[in-house]
């Protein structure tokens, strides 16, 4: 499936470590909501100013504008939940803790260069092979994040059908969500990104 699965299987590794630490941080920081939302938005800034400015291919702006939609359409996603009582975030005094959108816009940030890395690396990268490792990467990858936080007592799910917290309804939402965007991204940007990743398979490093 991969011209080099060695690779990719060590890009993998190496996401999973990175949101799994996030997830820590998350549940070491979560009596703390505005120190971690200051933090992450400090990483944002420095997304934002690395993609647009210190790009060496140019300015990239689907992952800006990828950031930027995840975070709103989290948010929203979000208040329904908890309003809902489908899940709940404990050791806050709001409804939602303040890091909550800026977690949201760096998973994205965090899947769409995964992503990049890894689909040049498809052997006959059709449009459904693209889309099937998409949609993997969505499922498995944030898990990893949340298992740890829920484990750290940062929220908790009221649906059933759990994996180490994380149940059914949210891999399948996370999924939808992230190829949501994508769509929009897609209209929005197909006449001047169209042959960049993850549109394509031939693309270059934002």
């Amino acid at each position: 499936m991969f011209t080099s699965t060695s690779k990719v299987i060590l890009e993998y590794l190496k996401m999973v470590a990175a949101v799994s630490l996030a997830g820590v941080i998350i549940g070491l920081l979560k009596s703390q909501p505005y120190i971690l939302a200051v933090v992450f938005l400090a990483l944002i800034i420095y997304v934002f100013y690395k993609t647009l400015f210190k790009s060496k291919t140019g300015r990239n702006w689907i992952p800006v504008v990828g950031m930027i939609l995840t975070g709103l359409l989290g948010i929203i996603a979000e208040y329904w939940g908890v309003s809902n009582d489908h899940w709940q975030y404990y050791h806050i005094d709001s409804i939602l803790p303040a890091w909550l959108p800026f977690a949201w816009m760096l998973a994205f940030y965090l899947l769409y260069r995964l992503e990049y890395k890894i689909l040049p690396y498809l052997k006959n990268p059709s449009r459904l092979r693209r889309i099937m490792l998409m949609i993997f990467l969505t499922l498995t990858i944030p898990a990893f994040g949340e298992m740890v936080a829920i484990n750290m007592d940062v929220w908790s799910y009221s649906w059933p059908y759990q994996i180490l917290g994380v149940p059914v309804y949210a891999f399948i939402a996370l999924v939808l969500l992230h190829m949501f965007v994508y769509i929009i991204l897609y209209i929005i940007f197909k006449n001047n990104y169209g042959k960049m990743l993850p549109f394509n398979t031939a693309g270059s490093s934002s």
